[in-house]
């Protein structure tokens, strides 16, 4: 057996599956996080301007009603934008500011000893609200840098690329706090060839992601150890049906999953690829400007209802040429509805931008689906172009 070929990606932008963008910085307390909003010579700069444009206009009015006292509550604001040290700096400064100004005044003493108190006050509990704030935005952050790694290592970040094709595409998940959904998409490289998965978990939820755990792992290990792509197909079956019976023991619903599977060997050799249709989207070719959705005839049943069908699944062949690229969508693509209730015309929006690059074709179609969508995603989006490696 042979060494397999190599798969490689790079990550781009967060839309294009890519990670959190932000800088990463030590606040006070030592935590990891986000970079705070307020720089130092910004918290600076600010917390001397609105001191001055206080003390300046209560000074030069010289009514009844004082507006020193209202820079009690400078600490709160800078609490929520800063990190702990910015907020204990600025409840001190005001501390010094208003009874300093006080005296200024000649206020009484009585008078004084009160707003010192509630000065003082109220900034302890500024800093106590700024530590807690840095303190769940680390804690959040963390959370989030784990989902994100966890993300990488099940979701594979394009673009992938193998000895047979490059795939490049989007995946966003209609809940983006999640960072996965239901669907999935996968590249492996096997002994003949390169086998894609392309699929769609039923619902939404952790349950859903826990089906497309299983399903992955079980792609992987077979698109690699199994002969057929049929063979494939069948352990992707056995992975759904088990985590079912796992999931109804459990109080959670069964899932099915549609699901499009397949086989791509070296041009050379043939232009046929092999696929197996899942009750899945076909796939659409496109070819210079002509565009064309793929007649795969009649489509298997899920995965997960393999028992109901009244033959084994079998998988067809068409030709994917030299200089062809291929489009596998999910439903968030087709099933996307304007104001009026249209759908996303797909193959309309492929022959209009059928020229331009696979990259720029795959994000033109997610601005502009983007756009459509006026009600908004309802659906996790996935798309995946594929174009043969080597000379067209």
């Amino acid at each position: 057996m042979g060494a397999p070929k190599g798969l490689g990606g790079d990550i781009a932008d967060r839309r294009w599956f890519g990670g959190e963008g932000g800088r990463v910085t030590d606040d006070a307390e030592g935590r990891r996080g986000a970079s705070p909003a307020l720089r130092t010579p910004q918290f600076l700069a600010g917390l001397v301007l609105v001191t001055a444009v206080v003390i300046m206009l209560d000074v030069s009015t010289g009514t009844a009603v004082r507006l020193y006292p209202l820079l009690i509550f400078l600490p709160a604001i800078v609490s929520g934008l800063g990190v702990v040290w910015q907020t204990a700096v600025a409840a001190a400064w005001v501390q010094v500011v208003v009874v300093g100004t006080a005296i200024y005044l000649r206020g009484e003493p009585n008078d004084i000893l009160l707003a010192a108190g509630f000065t003082g006050l109220f900034g302890l509990l500024s800093v106590a609200g700024c530590r807690y704030r840095v303190k769940r935005e680390a804690e959040v952050f963390r959370l989030r840098s784990a989902t994100s790694a966890l993300r990488q290592l099940l979701v594979r970040p394009l673009p992938l690329r193998t000895a047979e094709i490059v795939a490049e595409g989007l995946y966003q998940p209609v809940e983006e706090d999640t960072m996965m959904g239901g669907d999935m998409y996968d590249v492996a490289v096997a002994q003949t060839g390169t086998r894609v998965l392309i699929a769609d978990v039923q619902g939404k939820g952790l349950s859903a992601i826990g089906m497309v755990v299983a399903l992955l792992g079980s792609f992987r290990e077979a698109a690699h150890r199994e002969e057929t792509l049929t063979g494939v197909v069948a352990a992707l079956e056995s992975s759904v049906v088990r985590h079912n019976y796992f999931a109804a023991q459990n109080g959670e619903p069964e899932r099915l999953v549609t699901a499009l599977i397949l086989d791509i060997k070296d041009a050379s050799l043939t232009e046929a690829v092999e696929v197996v249709n899942c009750g899945h989207i076909a796939p659409y070719v496109v070819q210079g400007r002509d565009v064309r959705q793929v007649d795969l005839g009649q489509a298997e049943v899920p995965l997960g209802l393999a028992a109901l069908a009244p033959a084994p699944r079998a998988g067809v062949s068409f030709r994917f040429a030299r200089g062809a690229r291929l489009l596998l969508c999910t439903d968030g693509v087709t099933e996307a509805r304007d104001a009026d209730g249209r759908f996303y015309p797909l193959e309309e929006r492929l022959r209009a931008w059928a020229a331009d690059p696979p990259t720029s074709l795959v994000r033109a179609l997610s601005e502009d689906l983007h756009a459509f969508s006026a009600a908004g995603q309802h659906d996790d989006t996935t798309m995946l172009m594929l174009r043969r490696t080597g000379p067209s």
